[in-house]
């Protein structure tokens, strides 16, 4: 957010805070596909049980199609409406399920089925995590100042869907809390991509496959003004590598370093006189 801050006019933000009510959900005095109600009907749900079974089908691990609810041991057949019996499956396989129990669906798939009776019994382990960082999060983004409203992913999604936007990473984010019932997104609008470069290793030592030392990293991190992860434009005159390039550098402790641009398969090597900085590595990349 102090970053977002240096380039753009940030007056307010918006959070997902959520709030994966576990326990309210295995209860089996609640219902799983009634246990929200109102405008965001099933929508918490239908996220939790995405994250639960990986964005995939259950019977054949089919990505990036429709997925629809099913239930597990069909309701016909004594089946509940808990979330522990409710499963992801895509339009083929719930075609062909209709209303058969799994035992007898995948009698010939023994592995699956049993990692199917697993899996709907274990808790989501990650949303545990997030509900016990949630308020640490969010008291850190109160302490910018700056005005925070929350949301949580079954209202995002509601946003987004009412309003006709295809889901990307930026427009969920857009799309999020309150805020995100009337935003308007238009062809000249295009996110900052950032991404988590690092900032080194920590390893001092290469070792042997017995675990001995066999060398060392210099201590030093930058060599004549230049580190490794900064991003340049090499302006070369001659040679086999004349021309213009931009990438990022691996610094060596001599005058060559290794520069990894685009166009080129492998690293080139170049001289730091010809060399310009763009961006200082921070740990991120940008685009």
């Amino acid at each position: 957010v102090s970053r977002l801050q240096r380039w753009a006019p940030v007056v307010a933000l918006s959070t997902l805070l959520h709030r994966f009510d576990t326990q309210a959900l295995q209860n089996p005095e609640i219902s799983g596909a009634e246990y929200q109600h109102g405008t965001l009907f099933e929508y918490e749900v239908r996220e939790y049980l995405l994250e639960k079974w990986g964005r995939k089908c259950a019977y054949c691990d089919a990505e990036h199609t429709p997925l629809t609810i099913d239930h597990i041991h069909p309701k016909s057949k004594s089946g509940s409406d808990r979330v522990s019996n409710l499963t992801l499956a895509c339009g083929p396989c719930n075609q062909r399920k209709n209303n058969q129990d799994v035992r007898d669906f995948l009698a010939h798939d023994t592995k699956r089925l049993a990692r199917i009776e697993a899996q709907r019994k274990a808790p989501l382990r990650d949303a545990a995590a997030v509900n016990a960082t949630r308020w640490a999060l969010f008291r850190r983004l109160k302490d910018t100042g700056l005005d925070v409203e929350v949301g949580t992913g079954g209202r995002t999604k509601w946003n987004r869907k009412r309003l006709g936007y295809a889901k990307a990473h930026w427009i969920e984010a857009a799309c999020a809390g309150e805020s995100g019932t009337e935003v308007r997104l238009g062809s000249e609008h295009k996110p900052l991509q950032m991404g988590a470069m690092g900032h080194g290793e920590r390893q001092r030592a290469r070792l042997n496959r017995y675990g001995f030392p066999v060398g060392h990293k210099a201590g030093a991190k930058s060599f004549l003004g230049y580190q490794t992860g900064d991003l340049v434009r090499a302006v070369i005159q001659k040679g086999k590598y004349a021309g213009t390039h931009v990438g990022r550098i691996a610094i060596r402790f001599r005058p060559s370093f290794a520069l990894k641009a685009k166009g080129h398969d492998k690293p080139i090597n170049v001289h730091p006189r010809h060399l310009k900085i763009l961006q200082r590595n921070d740990g991120y990349a940008y685009s």
